[in-house]
């Protein structure tokens, strides 16, 4: 079976920010994965069907590269993000502290946008845009 390699125009990038537990890693890349997956719905493929006719969800349809950042690099990225217009799916610390998106929304709305306490970022748009809002960070070990 051979593979296509694909060029895409627009391009996905998860920020998190790097002293934060594994677990807590995981969860905010799948919080804003999930975020830019509903804010983009092209992005998403065609549904798996396995040898045996069984179907499975659909996935992503272009690769989603994951970085890691501190607290000073998500702040940068945060404003190249909006200085690009760049789509952004954003996580916060005191979401960790609630237990339902309504809580999510309401401390993310308390925080100042200027001195948010970042702890990802998912961004999406032309390559060319998030290639220059995610410079100097460096792929997640």
């Amino acid at each position: 079976m051979s593979e296509t390699k694909l060029a895409f125009e627009t391009k996905i990038a998860i920020a998190v920010r790097e002293d934060l537990a594994v677990w807590q890693k995981l969860n905010v890349t799948a919080f804003l994965a999930s975020g830019l997956a509903a804010a983009i719905p092209g992005c998403i493929g065609q549904a798996y069907i396995d040898a045996a006719g069984r179907r499975y969800t659909a996935l992503c349809g272009q690769p989603i590269l994951v970085f890691a950042a501190g607290l000073d690099d998500l702040r940068k990225l945060h404003d190249r993000a909006l200085a690009q217009g760049l789509t952004i799916a954003p996580y916060v610390e005191a979401m960790f502290a609630t237990g339902h998106d309504a809580a999510n929304r309401a401390v993310f709305a308390e925080g100042d946008p200027g001195a948010q306490h970042w702890v990802g970022l998912g961004l999406h748009g032309a390559r060319k845009a998030v290639d220059k809002a995610v410079k100097g960070l460096r792929l997640h070990p």
